[in-house]
């Protein structure tokens, strides 16, 4: 697993570590957006233009405020070019999140406006907002709110909304998923039809993917095959359950 950390202030370095020396890490849930900063990028200094560099410098910035000298960052952790450390990664993923000492959750559609208002309107706006952020319409982001005991929701401007258990009442609401398994209740207590249906109105872009982002939530290693389609890999999904 590779963790991010800062060399400088503003500057940041990878390591590598086998699974049985992993130190304490955060770890960043976010939508993919147009100018993400990848493996590859984080060697070059015109990463620090793009977009995607503030998601990296806020969790670096957030992971310090929380006394965590590493965190993961999947836009640039991973060599997506590699297929063997791709399809490692995916198998991997739900594990990365359950094992993080804090999960940040980026809600890039959540204004900071509605974060920082008071009173009873302004509260309509701030749930408006958040029970309609594309974040809980994303397959990989079921994993990401299940898996991690501490999550902290953070509007565009990184301003902290509400953590899992502040906002439980509300993620339940929005996501049909019960308490206890959003409190880290055994996964296996659900029946697979229930755990299927927590997933049954998010998408992801590669179809397959909608099979893959499921693996930790069935305790499932499974080869990633792009290009089978949907069909067959829920096929083969469902054969390993």
């Amino acid at each position: 697993m590779r963790l991010l950390h800062y060399k400088s202030d503003s500057d940041f370095g990878l390591t590598e570590f086998r699974e049985g020396d992993i130190p304490q890490y955060a770890i960043l849930s976010h939508t993919w957006e147009a100018e993400e900063v990848t493996f590859k990028d984080l060697a070059d200094v015109t990463s620090k233009s793009k977009a995607g560099y503030g998601k990296i410098l806020f969790c670096g910035e957030q992971a310090r405020r929380d006394d965590l000298q590493y965190f993961w960052v999947d836009t640039c952790c991973i060599d997506k070019s590699n297929s063997t450390e791709l399809a490692e990664a995916i198998n991997s993923m739900f594990r990365w999140y359950q094992k993080a000492a804090k999960c940040y959750v980026f809600l890039s559609d959540v204004p900071r406006t509605t974060a920082h208002s008071k009173g009873p309107s302004h509260q309509l706006l701030w749930e408006s907002a958040f029970r309609t952020s594309r974040w809980f319409t994303r397959g990989w982001t079921l994993q990401e709110l299940i898996a991690p005991t501490f999550v902290e929701f953070f509007s565009k401007d990184w301003e902290l909304l509400g953590d899992k258990a502040s906002l439980e009442r509300c993620i339940c609401d929005i996501t049909k998923i019960p308490s206890k398994a959003l409190r880290g209740g055994p996964l296996a207590d659900f029946s697979v039809t229930e755990r299927m249906s927590w997933a049954e109105t998010r998408q992801t872009t590669r179809e397959e993917d909608m099979a893959y982002s499921l693996l930790g939530i069935f305790d499932v290693y499974m080869p990633l095959i792009y290009g089978e389609g949907k069909e067959n890999a829920f096929c083969r999904l469902n054969r390993e359950l």
